[in-house]
């Protein structure tokens, strides 16, 4: 147990039957009346965003959290994952992956976040190198950078690219905004 003064953004908290992260803290003195936390909290289950305002010094409990570098195997009715370092294998349902899925390539190394042994979420690793399988044919003299055409790489995400880019080409995504980066080869 801690106490809301001593929150930190990024903390990891046990409320209300759930995880939540505190994505934004601030005490507040006001003139008259007691002291109190003004918070942002994001809960890890779901992905909602509330605010929530607690007592100074009111006591909450802390989610210890722990990590695990895993790599992706394969899906079936699950999405499956493997430890590296005791080959242990996990499955994991769609909901725990959430929208990440569009990203999984097998032998993919991620980090699966776990709260009492039991997997909530997973995080990708923020670049990923991915083939296009399917865009519009690019044109010669066609270098343009500001104008994007959608492509569908090989996960079957769909990512805006550059007019330049073909199908076959291996190309750079930022995972945490779907963004085109830069295009690896040909």
């Amino acid at each position: 147990m801690i106490t809301t003064n001593d929150l930190k953004n990024g903390m990891t908290l046990f409320y209300d039957e759930s995880l939540f992260e505190v994505l934004y803290f601030q005490h507040v003195k006001p003139g008259k009346g007691g002291a109190f936390v003004r918070t942002k909290l994001k809960n890890l289950y779901t992905g909602a965003i509330i605010e929530k305002t607690f007592r100074a010094g009111e006591k909450v409990e802390q989610a210890i959290l722990e990590t695990k570098k895993m790599q992706y195997l394969y899906k079936d009715e699950h999405y499956n994952f493997m430890d590296l370092g005791t080959y242990e294998q996990v499955a994991l349902s769609g909901e725990h992956v959430g929208d990440k899925k569009k990203f999984l390539l097998e032998n993919l190394d991620v980090t699966i976040v776990f709260y009492k042994n039991e997997p909530i979420s997973i995080e990708l690793p923020v670049a990923l190198e991915a083939k296009i399988v399917k865009t519009e044919p690019g044109v010669k003299g066609d270098t343009v950078s500001n104008t994007f055409k959608p492509a569908e790489i090989e996960t079957g995400a769909l990512v805006q690219v550059p007019l330049f880019i073909n199908e076959g080409d291996i190309i750079k995504i930022d995972t945490r905004s779907s963004e085109y980066i830069t295009r690896v080869s040909k």
